[in-house]
């Protein structure tokens, strides 16, 4: 009878455990590594689904494009380096997103090439709304800077990975600061541009797009928008600019702030414009559409073509009667202090939005102003502290 040598039998044994190790060590290595990324709904294409990138999804107008785009069941990603997004919009998308494979957020900054570049390589996306940029004119004239690294270099970087990795629609988020001082109203597409950095800047990335767009095959839709203004209707997400940047911000986050006593009043600046009571005269465009032409530039885009769009009312509203509006609006008698020109503003900017009208099917819908501010008013006093702890009752949440 043969018997098994008991040397042999234990070697053999023990080789088999270190395989065994060595086995799990690598597969725990892999799992560390940044390069390694098990295969999730949001790395493959799937017939019937389109995923979208939504670049600075965190900050206002970005979260609520995403919003939009998840009701309307997109798959959505948005990459945000939450330098002015907010962390509380996201965690709402999540609550009322939470399905696998619908919504996720990347942490990331779209300054690093290589982080880019790896996001486009692990994520299988069919779209890009790039909404993710500085965007104060004020701002812009004091670090220009910052404006062209952060738009214009930007721009650059997403566009040279959605070419890598044959992504084939861009829905860019430009300004009507690409206009520049017009010579008459309306502002057409055919509009000179533009006198500031943050116009510049913008004006740059869409000349690098168009350029880029001569050898391709790639659908681009460049939305050049106004004074956006408003918030969610049903509450659930709305404007919660940072503390440091309230000087810069929007006339409406600058009322709100007024008539709730964050600052003692609220400044315009500049009242000896050519215009009927001094003051500028804008466009303002209610967020929800805003969203509504972003979707539908998504839906029109095709293959090879290019569109270039103005979104906004078609009328001019001065900053008095926005301020009297805002007033009445949260039913505060807000200070008023008038103040010397802002460098970089223009007189009078409002659109002529014929040409998305007659091409996408688009027109303004929320167009009372007071109205608009009343919904966003609400949101603020629910959302004491923005996306911090909401109010009882505040329709929305916090987070």
């Amino acid at each position: 009878m043969d018997y098994a040598d008991p040397k042999k039998k234990n070697n053999f044994v023990g080789k088999i455990l270190m395989a065994a190790i060595l086995t799990a060590l690598c597969i725990l290595m892999l799992k560390q590594s940044p390069d390694f990324n098990p295969p999730t709904a949001f790395s493959r294409h799937e017939p019937g689904v389109t995923h979208v990138l939504v670049t600075g999804g965190a900050g206002y107008i970005g979260s609520h494009a995403a919003l939009r785009l998840l009701k309307d069941s997109y798959r959505v990603t948005i990459v945000d380096n939450l330098s002015r997004g907010n962390l509380g919009a996201v965690r709402i998308l999540q609550e009322l997103f939470p399905e696998p494979g619908r919504f996720q957020f990347i942490y990331a900054d779209l300054g690093d090439a290589k982080v880019v570049h790896k996001i486009f390589s692990q994520n299988a996306f069919d779209a890009v709304m790039h909404f993710a940029a500085v965007a104060y004119v004020g701002e812009s004239t004091l670090d220009p800077l910052k404006y062209y690294h952060n738009i214009t270099s930007n721009t650059l970087t997403v566009l040279e990975a959605m070419a890598t990795r044959g992504v084939p629609t861009l829905i860019y988020s430009s300004t009507c600061a690409t206009y520049g001082e017009p010579e008459k109203m309306p502002i057409t597409e055919e509009t000179p541009q533009p006198i500031n950095p943050y116009g510049k800047a913008k004006k740059m990335a869409e000349e690098i797009i168009l350029d880029f767009h001569k050898n391709s095959n790639m659908s681009v839709m460049i939305l050049r928008y106004f004074n956006v203004i408003g918030s969610d209707p049903n509450g659930r997400l709305g404007e919660a600019p940072r503390p440091e940047l309230r000087e810069h911000g929007r006339i409406s986050g600058a009322c709100f702030d007024a008539a709730r006593g964050i600052i003692p009043g609220l400044k315009v600046r500049g009242i000896d414009y050519k215009t009927a009571d001094g003051t500028c005269i804008r466009d303002y465009i209610d967020v929800t559409d805003l969203v509504d032409a972003h979707v539908k530039a998504l839906e029109k885009a095709r293959p090879g073509k290019v569109g270039i769009y103005n979104v906004g009312t078609g009328r001019g509203r001065s900053v008095k009667e926005f301020v009297e509006a805002c007033k009445t609006a949260t039913g505060v008698p807000i200070k008023v202090d008038f103040l010397p020109r802002r460098p970089g503003d223009y007189a009078e900017v409002y659109s002529d939005p014929t040409k998305i009208r007659n091409e996408l099917n688009w027109t303004a819908k929320y167009t009372d102003l007071q109205e608009s501010l009343q919904i966003a008013w609400r949101w603020q006093k629910s959302h004491l502290n923005g996306y911090g702890l909401s109010v009882a009752g505040g329709g929305g949440g916090g987070g």
